[in-house]
């Protein structure tokens, strides 16, 4: 004897070996024996044999019309032999009654079980909107195999050009759009960004890449509401100093500037005049929702989107010509010893000398020149050479002096790279077909240095007075230098190591940072009521608002950074391409094992994956033969020709975790759509 059984969802049947009251033993075809409990069995039988049984039945099967299986069976609950007769005949075989058990199980919408091998009929509605719902699913597949063939085929269907970003970054593989370029990729055996580029989806790399950013960025566009920047009302009295900032040529939020008092008295005072739209916007206001939703300005080879309007920026940046309103923060030295005496803040005009630009001047004020004992200052230099050697001097002692904290020498050992693209102006975003400049800037240059360590200097001091006072601000810390130790944001005035400082809160580009901007009211709060500035500042100690700010800052900067990194890398490879570079130097930077190191060349701002290296330490320099450039991957690789000397003896001031972060921009670009994803409908 045999029986017909249930297990996990699937039938099953074999000989009955024993019977026990509650179960039997029954021996599978395979000759496997297995315990069925009574509550498993189906049907006991004595033929066919089970493999037969199930073969023919499972052939049977289909041929049931459910419509008309549906029509013959009992409105009561009823069994899977009842409908095999009235379905069949009444006498109908075992085979003709195991595929109508087979046909009822795999139809759910139309008959719902009611216990071990019996069913009810579902009422008609259930089984029309069933009906309705598997058509439908039958219609997106058909769809699905349609515009598959359609990318195959080499054209791009609209809706999946519609949402090409989100098929291929933040997809729902649910749609019918992601499906199809799965099942198009599978049937063509084509990666899918190449599937897309083939089917026009894709105008060009750039396009590509562009077209990401904002979606990812930007979906609402770049533009802005048409907003009127309000003007700064408060009294402000006119310093007497003259000012004078440093920016590259392209800069238009100037946030910054610098002026310099009692020059050979033996009492210096310098100050750091820091742009003031806090005067003037507040929290809330239209202008602050809209910084708060951008967070910073987004840089890029030759474009930039800016936190603020232009509109805005022109109304309080330090434009040279004019008595700006500034948040001045005044520190008066020895002029012998540089030891800071005193620390002022004032809200005050101040007015704009010039507008230097460093990379106009970087080939004259250079250190020979201003360390030497006599020198003229060239006629179209509106600021004396004794200032900028005063700021020179000063720069290197406050370098010397966060150093001795930070318990090791600031490095500049890689070099700055700057990108310029050839075009008329850089008010549009680029086309990606730019013949594109790569300057080099060795870190530490004189002016930069100079701003560095104003900027360092009134971030610290400032971030130290807040908290003297009581009055929260945004900081930025690093409890150590030690490997893993981040640089973390908070509310709590705590030491950054890796500048060497005891506080520092962002405060010196409110036109650029939203943080910056948010401090500053915090800063304008103690400049105007001192003691009790901790009750009329806007945000008072453990805010929610502030940690919000935080939050969103935090991953908005990330990701900014993420996209100069990327479209840096873009520019770099559309450089290699442009110039024919076919070989580079370069050094070894991680090994990431099979035979590959991670290289860093030795003239431009590129990082790659080399084979060709084995047994090479880190550090070690190479030649390099590039392979094809990939600018849509954003990717070359190359091979090791020669080996060209040992790892430098000195090491740069970089941890292998700081090379590990770089190195994550490094890779080929990734996308999220995933061949092993089923391209069948649910339930179709």
């Amino acid at each position: 004897m045999y029986v017909l059984f249930e297990e996990a969802g699937k039938f099953m049947a074999g000989r009955v070996m024993s019977e026990a009251e509650a179960s039997a033993q029954v021996e599978l075809d395979s000759g496997k024996r297995v315990k069925v409990k009574a509550a498993q069995m189906l049907l006991k039988f004595e033929k066919p044999a089970p493999a037969a049984l199930l073969s023919e039945a499972t052939a049977l099967s289909p041929s049931i019309e459910l419509e008309l299986a549906y029509e013959f069976a009992s409105d009561e609950e009823f069994g899977f032999a009842d409908l095999a007769q009235d379905y069949f005949s009444s006498a109908a075989t075992t085979v003709q009654q195991v595929a109508a058990l087979m046909r009822l199980h795999e139809a759910p919408h139309y008959f719902r079980r009611a216990g071990k091998g019996r069913y009810r009929k579902a009422p008609a509605e259930i089984v029309q909107q069933a009906l309705a719902a598997i058509e439908k699913k039958k219609q997106i597949q058909a769809q699905i195999e349609a515009w598959a063939a359609d990318l195959v085929a080499g054209t791009c269907p609209e809706p999946i050009r519609e949402q090409l970003y989100k098929i291929l970054f933040r997809p729902d593989k649910n749609t019918p759009e992601y499906k199809a370029v799965v099942e198009a990729s599978k049937s063509s055996q084509t990666a899918p960004l190449d599937l897309l580029q083939n089917a026009g989806a894709i105008a060009s790399a750039w396009d590509f890449h562009w077209q990401r950013f904002l979606f990812d960025l930007f979906p609402k566009g770049t533009g802005f509401p048409a907003l009127q920047a309000p003007a700064i009302t408060d009294d402000l009295p006119l310093s007497p100093v003259q000012a004078f900032s440093i920016d590259d040529s392209h800069t238009t939020e100037i946030d910054d500037a610098l002026s310099l008092q009692g020059l050979g008295s033996g009492t210096v005072t310098v100050g750091i005049h820091i742009a003031a739209p806090g005067l003037a916007l507040t929290p809330g206001s239209a202008i602050d929702q809209l910084g708060r939703s951008r967070l910073s300005t987004v840089y890029m080879p030759g474009y930039k989107i800016t936190m603020l309007p232009d509109s805005v920026v022109q109304t309080y940046t330090l434009m040279e010509g004019r008595a700006c309103p500034a948040v001045s923060l005044y520190v008066t030295f020895s002029e012998d010893t540089l030891d800071v005496q005193h620390t002022e803040t004032r809200l005050e005009r101040v007015n704009i000398l010039a507008n230097l630009r460093h990379d106009q001047l970087d080939q004259t004020i250079i250190r020979e020149w201003l360390e030497a004992d006599q020198a003229d200052t060239p006629a179209d230099l509106p600021v004396d050479r004794a200032t900028l050697a005063f700021f020179w001097r000063l720069a290197q002692t406050l370098k010397a002096r966060r150093e001795v904290v930070r318990g090791k020498p600031e490095s500049f050992n890689r070099p700055d790279y700057s990108f310029k693209l050839d075009r008329p102006s850089n008010d549009a975003p680029p086309t990606g077909e730019e013949t594109v400049l790569i300057g080099v800037r060795q870190r530490g240059a004189p002016l930069d240095l100079m701003v560095a360590e104003a900027m360092i200097l009134a971030n610290s001091t400032w971030g130290q007075w807040l908290a003297s006072l009581g009055v929260p601000g945004i900081y930025r810390s690093q409890a150590s230098m030690a490997p893993g130790v981040k640089v973390r944001m908070g509310t709590k005035a705590l030491p950054h190591a890796g500048i060497g400082v005891p506080s520092y809160a962002w405060s010196t580009s409110p036109l650029r940072r939203y943080t910056d901007l948010v401090n500053q009211w915090q800063i304008i709060a103690c400049a105007k009521h001192g003691a009790t500035a901790a009750l009329a500042a806007p945000f008072k100690p453990k805010d929610a608002e502030l940690f919000s700010i935080i939050s969103g800052f935090d991953a908005a900067y990330s990701a900014y950074n993420a996209v100069q990194s990327s479209m840096e890398r873009y520019w770099t490879l559309r450089h290699v391409q442009q110039q024919g570079i076919t070989e580079l130097d370069a050094s070894l930077v991680k090994e990431m094992g099979g035979g590959i190191w991670l290289v860093r060349a030795d003239s431009l701002p590129l990082m790659f994956s080399v084979m060709g290296a084995q047994a090479l330490a880190r550090g070690a320099r190479v030649r390099v033969q590039l392979g094809e450039v990939d600018l849509m991957a954003l990717d070359v690789k190359g091979t090791v020709t020669a080996h060209l000397d040992a790892p430098a003896a000195a090491a740069e001031d970089a941890s292998d975790e700081a090379d590990d972060e770089e190195a994550m921009g490094a890779g080929p670009l990734t996308i999220a759509v995933d061949l092993n994803d089923s391209t069948q409908s649910d339930g179709a």
